[in-house]
């Protein structure tokens, strides 16, 4: 362990806590919850979210002490909520901190409930990243992003990530924080890319549950993984990425694992789903965030706005907000018509 050096992590979910439990195996850690009573309980047990915390994490409540005691920082924090926490942290924060989010979702400026394809502007919908810059001094960047189902991680379970920044300090000091013997963690300069395929990763995932909760096998579980991660291209090309990041771990790997694990929580709303129960009632039992609900609204303004090929996306946005049912839409999706094989590379 390095004795010398500290890192933070801001939001003890069961992510946000897998990740600390990693760091801790190579440093100090101050992992970061708002509620004094909490972080007194956690203290006591050394417990959180059913899992033993790492003798080298010191649960906190006070933004002030992660800011001054932290080089590095960590928030791993649904997107609805990131602006504000960063905002709540700014003044604590310095140009010289390192900040590498984990969280797989976008921003947006606008009312997302009411907002409509034509007005908005592409501008109003934010990564986390450029939430951090707009709302921080922080320069140096990061996006962590990859296979990463936190249950496996906290079980001690292989697995890899990808850090993607636009400095190579913040890929370095990452994966220096992060690496070990269970756990590989590779870098990417395409920070855009890489987040973007954290992001709509996620809807694809609730398609995958909806086949699994109706009884489909691998050929069409299969099926679904190909033409989704096609359709995060198109999109992800619409917005400026560059198609390598959605072809590699963090595109394809994280992809392939929320697609098929039932531990993954966009996968088991849209198994769910197709088993009858109302969204309401599945989000109100999950304890925590699906982002693939809030990235199928995002996502379909996207699509409508640029034009980008995205009938999967677009058909289980009827299927969550239209009323279709999966068994309508399987029968949609199954007549959308793709001339070619893998056209998406030509990009």
């Amino acid at each position: 362990m390095n004795t010398t050096k500290t890192v933070g992590v801001v939001g003890a979910g069961s992510f946000g806590t897998a990740i600390a439990n990693l760091l801790a195996e190579n440093q100090r850690v101050l992992l970061y919850e708002r509620k004094p009573e909490v972080v007194e309980e956690w203290k006591r047990t050394r417990q959180a979210k059913g899992y033993a915390l790492h003798i080298n994490i010191e649960p906190t409540n006070s933004k002030e002490q992660l800011a001054n005691e932290c080089y590095l920082i960590f928030p791993v924090i649904p997107s609805q909520h990131f602006k504000d926490m960063i905002i709540e942290f700014s003044p604590y924060l310095r140009p010289d901190h390192l900040m590498i989010h984990a969280s797989k979702g976008l921003h947006c400026d606008f009312d997302l409930n009411t907002a409509r394809a034509e007005d908005i502007r592409l501008k109003d919908i934010k990564t986390m990243s450029e939430l951090i810059l707009e709302q921080t001094g922080i320069v140096r960047v990061g996006s962590l992003a990859g296979p990463n189902l936190a249950a496996e991680i906290q079980d001690k379970q292989p697995a890899a990530t990808v850090i993607a920044s636009r400095f190579d300090e913040v890929i370095r000091e990452g994966q220096e924080a992060l690496r070990s013997d269970r756990f590989q963690v590779y870098g990417s300069r395409d920070l855009l890319g890489i987040e973007l395929t954290g992001v709509l990763k996620n809807y694809v995932a609730l398609a995958a549950g909806a086949l699994s909760g109706l009884g489909y096998g691998e050929n069409a579980r299969a099926m679904l993984i190909t033409r989704g991660m096609a359709e995060m291209i198109y999109i992800g090309k619409s917005l400026g990425a560059d198609k390598k990041a959605f072809l590699g771990m963090a595109g394809i790997g994280d992809l392939i694992a929320t697609c098929s694990s039932p531990k993954s929580r966009n996968f088991t709303v849209g198994y769910r789903i197709a088993k009858g129960e109302k969204l309401e009632d599945i989000l109100a039992s999950l304890g925590e965030v699906a982002e693939g609900v809030r990235t199928v609204k995002i996502g379909k303004l996207i699509v409508e706005h640029t034009g980008a090929n995205a009938p999967i996306l677009q058909t289980i946005y009827k299927v969550l907000f239209d009323g279709m049912s999966m068994e309508t839409a399987i029968k949609l999706l199954m007549r959308s018509y793709v001339s070619a094989d893998a056209e998406y590379l030509d990009l």
